[in-house]
């Protein structure tokens, strides 16, 4: 989720426009307006945790923004790689995070997003370990699912996306790789996080690592 001021929201609009694979759009609320549509999801307290970012620099973590609000902002909902995470275990793949009960790792990589407006930076990606013999099928699976990131955008090398020591993730948890197992890598919807630092908006919210909004669509729906 990202929260802008109407000033900034067409530049934004555009960025996701351009960096589908990072930032696929479900959703673009009315200006002022805190609810999605069905006006069941309030955007001031229903993600379960915040990041609050002024002037490109993070300033707070707040549970809510009710004190934050104004009637300029614009919400984005982007999907999120944990809905097809359903469909990789059911198909027969093991989230190694979900197991040792960690968020998943993620990392800055050096993949350049193309610009828009005052919004440009790398790419953040998260990583889940798979075995060797299921690759091809998570390749399979998760581009059935373009709008929660798609199939991945690299996998193995980690060096090679600018990740110098897999077990130091900017983002999230360390995850063990065993020798039978290749990390894969998708983009990520922490993305905007990284391109705020760069465009320093005057203000903008995105959800916490890890702490995304839940809602009530069905996986089978997108």
């Amino acid at each position: 989720m990202v929260i802008l001021p109407k000033d900034y929201a067409y530049d934004f609009l555009l960025f996701c426009v351009r960096n589908q694979k990072s930032c696929p759009l479900i959703e673009v609320t009315d200006v002022g307006s805190p609810y999605c549509s069905g006006g069941d999801i309030d955007l001031r307290m229903d993600i379960p945790r915040y990041r609050v970012f002024q002037h490109g620099t993070f300033t707070d973590e707040p549970l809510d923004i009710k004190d934050y609000w104004q009637n300029d902002f614009v919400g984005f909902l982007i999907g999120c790689s944990f809905t097809f995470e359903h469909a990789l275990i059911t198909g027969g793949i093991p989230m190694k995070h979900i197991q040792q009960g960690k968020n998943v790792a993620m990392y800055v990589s050096n993949i350049e997003c193309s610009q828009a407006g005052m919004f440009s930076g790398k790419t953040v990606v998260s990583m889940r370990p798979i075995h060797q013999s299921q690759v091809e099928l998570a390749v399979e699976i998760t581009a059935k699912y373009p709008h929660t990131h798609g199939a991945p955008i690299h996998i193995g090398h980690p060096k090679l996306i600018g990740i110098e020591d897999i077990y130091r993730p900017d983002f999230g948890d360390n995850i063990t790789i065993e020798p039978s197992e290749i990390p894969v890598f998708w983009a990520c919807g922490v993305t905007p996080q990284v391109v705020c630092l760069n465009g320093k908006p005057e203000i903008m919210i995105t959800h916490a690592p890890g702490h995304m909004l839940i809602t009530n669509y069905l996986i089978k729906d997108f």
